[in-house]
């Protein structure tokens, strides 16, 4: 467990988590916010909310985007807020990732698939249907919970170096090791590859989604950052740390998960996999885009500040025209995007979430009230602003029904834009 470091020893952003390199130059600066899982009880509104900087910066080494540690894992994912089975797109996703690595590695009941960061068992349900055998391992306990109700083995822990020698001691050992957008939220970094390196099986395959560096800068994803989120990646910088502790990354794939993700699949460094075609092709376009340029990253913050001033205009000149604007969802980087911008119930009457467990309740910091999705039926809004705007097509259709009384759609990333 790493612990937060001493800003002034090392520079404004402490030492890269990764490469140790003083970290000065600055990525994004989002002010102070609250963690943005932290959904409140009516009873939580008067007391004292814990805020802290939302500042990333960039190691001029590595590349590496990362913010520092501010709050450990444990206080995080103590009650975790995130469940992946309220979106059907997600399920869509698990499911056809489960048909297709399953025939390309040849698994069957004789192999052994390990999932980090497992969540309520959405994916690994897929393989235990097929009976192959499949183990969780997922930090939130309340979320563990549901899987093992699914039928999906699930372990509470926090996966790194010590708990992988643990499970080789166990005899276990993966053909297939997945971690879907997990890695960015792991504070210690070299622990958690390293981990992989010891527990995967000498053929063994390792396969990690996550948010791509490149498309957060070209499609001026800044909401994407919150404290969860220790770390921000992109393909040169991932192959830099696989190299580092003894892995290879041998193919990519581009997904649209989360605005813009991809799927790297990693061996042991001197295992017979070939390289395939599209790891030259995402390097070159990588390049392209500026990512081994600090000019590039420099820029961002100047574009996250323009997006906030946009949709500012908007709101306030929506709300001087009499319209009812509400939210639709309410997303870790929601909760980003409104603190950021100062939006709360002055602008944002409420929002609604398919997920009951956030019924009830009330944004961190913003305080906007969270409803069921009927509500949007009840009060007929003008404007319905989509705050996961990565699930935008999906809910799109799942608002069709708005169009009765004539609401519009708006998408804040990566800027405003009003949909009929």
């Amino acid at each position: 467990m790493t612990h937060p470091s001493t800003p002034d020893a090392f520079g404004d952003g402490g030492p890269c988590r990764f490469c140790g390199t003083p970290l000065r130059h600055t990525f994004v600066d989002l002010g102070m916010s609250p963690l943005c899982e932290t959904f409140l009880k009516p009873d939580q509104l008067n007391r004292m909310e814990a805020f802290y900087p939302l500042h990333a910066y960039v190691c001029e080494r590595c590349f590496l985007v990362q913010l520092q540690e501010y709050v450990s894992p444990e206080e995080i994912f103590d009650d975790y807020a995130y469940f992946s089975s309220y979106s059907q797109a997600w399920l869509d996703h698990a499911r056809d990732y489960v048909a297709m690595i399953t025939d390309r590695l040849g698994l069957g009941a004789r192999s052994q698939v390990i999932e980090l960061a497992s969540n309520d068992g959405y994916l690994l349900r897929n393989f235990v249907e097929r009976g192959i055998p499949a183990l969780g391992i997922e930090p939130a306990g309340n979320v563990a919970r549901v899987a093992e109700e699914q039928g999906v083995p699930t372990r509470v822990e926090f996966f790194g170096e010590e708990y992988a020698k643990q499970l080789v001691a166990e005899g276990l050992s993966a053909n297939l090791v997945i971690g879907n957008n997990v890695l960015a939220q792991v504070p210690d970094l070299n622990s958690f590859v390293s981990g992989i390196r010891i527990v995967l099986a000498p053929a063994g395959v390792v396969t990690l989604e996550f948010p791509h560096l490149m498309k957060q800068i070209v499609e001026n994803q800044f909401d994407q950052v919150y404290h969860e989120h220790f770390s921000y990646f992109s393909l040169v910088t991932i192959e830099k740390i696989f190299e580092h502790h003894g892995l290879r990354v041998f193919d990519v794939d581009e997904l649209w998960t989360h605005g813009g993700s991809i799927r790297v699949y990693g061996c042991l460094a001197d295992a017979d996999r070939a390289e395939g075609p599209n790891l030259a092709a995402v390097r070159v376009r990588e390049q392209a885009a500026g990512i081994l340029d600090l000019a590039t990253y420099a820029r961002f913050d100047r574009q996250a500040r323009e997006t906030k001033h946009k949709l500012l205009d908007f709101l306030i000149r929506a709300k001087r025209e009499g319209k009812q604007v509400a939210g639709y969802g309410a997303p870790g980087k929601g909760n980003t995007l409104l603190n950021y911008c100062g939006i709360r119930t002055d602008f944002l009457d409420y929002t609604v979430d398919r997920n009951p467990y956030k019924h009830g309740r009330f944004t961190p910091g913003t305080h906007i009230p969270i409803f069921p999705p009927e509500k949007l039926a009840e009060t007929k809004p003008d404007y319905i602003l989509i705050l996961p705007w990565n699930l935008r097509e999906e809910i799109r259709k799942q608002l069709a029904y708005t169009r009765e009384w004539g609401a519009r759609l708006v998408v804040p990333i990566p800027e405003v834009r009003v949909f009929d």
